[in-house]
């Protein structure tokens, strides 16, 4: 009755377990790169013979001319995509890969961008904007190996790597009720990277505080404007002003405190502030910002992720996963008398 089905069709995989070496090693044989003797190669060869294996997707790739470039998209004013980006080239070097950026801009989004990049004859994308759509990463993932750092598009066929952000938002929130607050804000980061998970992950560790009548979402984004106008809004009625505030990322935070310091605020005496990508600003002494560090070995991860699928073209995206870790700076503290005394 077996018979009846049709077979699985055979893999490198299958090839490499057939002779017992790594996929990886099955890969630079068919693409006739050094790294293997002539025993070993003619066993690979014996064996996908056997298997009936016909390395299709290898032979397209070596049908073309390699450009051995991989292409990044970045937002321009993300300062974390700085951070990453000072990861990614290293990595992309030393295995022999060179790296064009596109930049999205306000007049030039991140589907124009990754349209340029793939212009440029890119045989590989790493994606670290946070607003394209989802039917439109998947189409990315058929057409190109292709890797998302800070989000997940469960479905596509692309890699992931990220950190875990509900994690890093439950330190934050840790952080700040082990000081004494309980009316703690959130500025939204609307549809930027990581904003959802964020969001939830002050929700629910709100609640898990038993500060459910504390929540209090502010409409905003991933930008200083953002900020400022969360806190132009939360200084209409000071008294019922927040004693700590979560922005949904440093640009964000970085607004806000430069809102709250013209306004004749201080930072943590009169409201506490906490940013997400511990960025190179937030490190600046006169800055000194309480931020979760997302971890810039997401750039160098991405660049072995990518890598391997076109080394590899049997390999299956996969999803990486950091651990966020909070750093405390001089922009938390106690609340307020006033407030501590409610």
């Amino acid at each position: 009755m077996a018979d009846d089905f049709p077979r699985r069709r055979p893999t490198m995989a299958d090839v490499a377990a057939r002779v017992g070496v790594s996929r990886a090693l099955v890969s630079l044989v068919f693409r006739g790169e050094p790294g293997a003797g002539e025993e070993t190669r003619a066993r690979v060869f014996a064996a996908a013979r056997e298997l009936g294996y016909r390395p299709d997707s290898a032979a397209r790739l070596l049908a073309r001319s390699r450009s051995r470039v991989l292409g990044v998209m970045l937002t321009v004013r993300n300062l974390f995509h700085a951070d990453l980006v000072e990861a990614i080239h290293p990595e992309a070097e030393r295995r022999g890969y060179e790296i064009l950026l596109s930049a999205a801009l306000p007049e030039c989004g991140e589907r124009r961008a990754v349209e340029a990049l793939l212009s440029h004859r890119c045989e590989g994308l790493i994606l670290l904007g946070g607003e394209l759509d989802a039917d439109y990463v998947r189409e990315l993932g058929e057409r190109i190996p292709a890797v998302v750092v800070g989000r997940r598009f469960p479905g596509a066929r692309v890699d992931a790597v990220h950190v875990a952000e509900t994690k890093g938002v439950r330190q934050i929130v840790d952080h700040l009720v082990g000081l004494g607050h309980q009316s703690i804000a959130h500025i939204d980061g609307g549809n930027g990277a990581g904003a959802a998970e964020r969001r939830r992950g002050y929700l629910a560790a709100m609640r898990r505080h038993g500060l459910a009548a504390e929540i209090r979402v502010l409409p905003g984004d991933h930008t200083e404007d953002s900020g400022a106008r969360a806190a132009r809004a939360l200084l209409a009625d000071r008294a019922h002003l927040p004693t700590a505030v979560f922005a949904g990322n440093d640009r964000c935070a970085l607004g806000f405190l430069d809102a709250v310091w013209r306004a004749g605020l201080e930072v943590p005496r009169d409201v506490s502030v906490v940013g997400y990508d511990d960025s190179h600003l937030a490190r600046l002494s006169h800055i000194d910002l309480t931020s979760v560090s997302q971890d810039a070995r997401q750039g160098r991860l991405a660049v072995q992720a990518v890598v391997t699928r076109l080394e590899d073209p049997d390999a299956q995206p996969r999803e990486v996963v950091l651990q966020p870790e909070l750093v405390v700076r001089g922009t938390t503290g106690p609340p307020p008398v006033a407030a501590r005394l409610r």
